[in-house]
């Protein structure tokens, strides 16, 4: 198994959190991993992108030009890596953040409304953890439980009374994955 994933959008959403606490649990679990952050001196509001792969063998490099999934929560990384995404592969996106939707017809596509999953929960900060739940939802790449361990890891202890939301909002994001997966298994 080897995952070649790129995660981007906004400074200020989650992005580089998000591949942080994937390839955190993929460690605990005694998968391979790298995690290569990018961003603007700005941060927040520039953009913001993140490369994690995970696998079950050693990795030769860190640096990627395609990729197996991409997670897009903005309309400028979604011009950006779109075409950097292999034939056969997956999308994941947010639609709050696109106004012109994907257009390949060669990757499989999801569209996560987590924006308004995040605020239908007034839990505006789980956001990239429901994005995080539709990519392990579609990617099982590891187990929620390793997640959570990842999230005490990587979170400050006074945040700690954070990780049952956030938990919450991992299962929302696969909720609402697997109501777009199950219509196509209906159709098999």
């Amino acid at each position: 198994m080897k995952e070649e994933i790129i995660i981007a959008g906004f400074g200020g959403q989650g992005v580089l959190s998000m591949g942080k606490i994937l390839a955190y649990a993929a460690l605990v679990e005694g998968k391979e991993v790298t995690w290569m952050p990018s961003y603007g001196p700005e941060q927040r509001g520039g953009t913001a992108n993140v490369t994690v792969i995970v696998s079950d063998n050693k990795i030769s490099s860190p640096i990627l030009s395609m990729y197996d999934t991409a997670v897009i929560l903005n309309q400028p990384s979604l011009e950006k890596f779109e075409q950097s995404i292999k034939p056969g592969g997956t999308l994941i996106y947010d639609g709050y953040g696109i106004s012109t939707p994907p257009s390949r017809k060669d990757i499989t596509v999801y569209r996560i409304d987590a924006m308004d999953a995040a605020a239908e929960m007034k839990a505006a900060k789980a956001f990239n953890m429901i994005v995080l739940g539709g990519l392990l939802k579609v990617r099982p790449l590891v187990e929620v439980e390793d997640v959570l361990h990842a999230l005490r890891k990587t979170l400050p202890e006074r945040h700690h009374h954070l990780i049952p939301m956030n938990e919450a909002a991992l299962r929302k994001g696969m909720e609402i994955i697997l109501r777009q997966i199950e219509p196509n298994l209906r159709m098999e």
